[in-house]
């Protein structure tokens, strides 16, 4: 199977992918409408409310995509497809690229739709000031690819909906996608060493673009990433030597 032939494949099956879709880019819009119309007037630390709330739900939009990889994962170890992919030439790096880009690419339908809604009312932002916002939630995205992949090799389809739904909204939360929780103290410090932090960051970043990103973003995105992805390979190589 040729690996461009199974991108294909694997994009066609996500964007059939009722629940996903609602999950990952219906919900978040219909939350960004019933919470930021009312409330469009209201000026937050200097922000219009539609821009501050739009870019903390283009973060928890563009997670719930890459998270939700695990559970297609998932579904494919339930009917054996992982134990049919060991058999074909498709390698297990394409097998998770494919995966992987699958969510980037649900995760850019989220931010674009967000940022369409912003749009309708009155959020405005220049070229550069999208381009700065989309790099950098690109890349505050790797860690949640990786705790995808290990979620889908770690549980079964019955468990891991639940577990997603917790894991999503525990980070959204603590990470501010709603609006910051912490601001100061112990707790401040540690929701900083939390990916989910600097994704709703890079998302906000547009809004005090001095200074931004810092070197503890990078190195929480870079020590995650890292530590999820050994634990991902050991998890895969344990569920695949069990199906063998």
């Amino acid at each position: 199977m040729k690996n461009l032939t199974y991108l294909r494949f694997e994009i066609l099956r996500t964007l059939r992918n009722r629940r996903f879709l609602i999950f990952s880019l219906i919900f978040p819009l219909v939350l960004f409408f019933a919470i930021a119309s009312p409330n469009k007037n209201i000026i937050v630390l200097g922000i219009p409310f539609p821009l501050y709330y739009m870019t903390g739900m283009a973060a928890w939009g563009s997670m719930t995509a890459m998270l939700s990889s695990g559970a297609r994962i998932a579904a494919e170890r339930q009917i054996g497809w992982t134990r049919q992919m060991k058999i074909t030439p498709l390698s297990t790096w394409s097998y998770f690229t494919a995966k992987v880009l699958s969510g980037y690419m649900m995760a850019l339908f989220a931010i674009i739709g967000l940022g369409i809604a912003g749009s309708t009312l009155g959020v405005s932002l220049s070229a550069v000031q999208w381009l700065t916002m989309l790099v950098l939630l690109l890349i505050g995205l790797i860690p949640f690819a990786v705790i995808g992949i290990l979620l889908g090799h770690l549980m079964k389809v019955d468990s891991l909906g639940p577990a997603l739904g917790g894991v999503t909204s525990l980070f959204a939360l603590l990470g501010g996608s709603f609006g910051p929780i912490f601001t100061s103290g112990v707790m401040l410090k540690i929701v900083k060493d939390i990916p989910s932090y600097w994704l709703v960051q890079a998302s906000r970043s547009v809004l005090s673009p001095s200074g931004w990103p810092p070197a503890q973003a990078w190195i929480v995105i870079a020590i995650w990433s890292v530590v999820m992805a050994r634990i991902a390979a050991r998890v895969y190589q344990r569920d695949t030597q069990r199906v063998s």
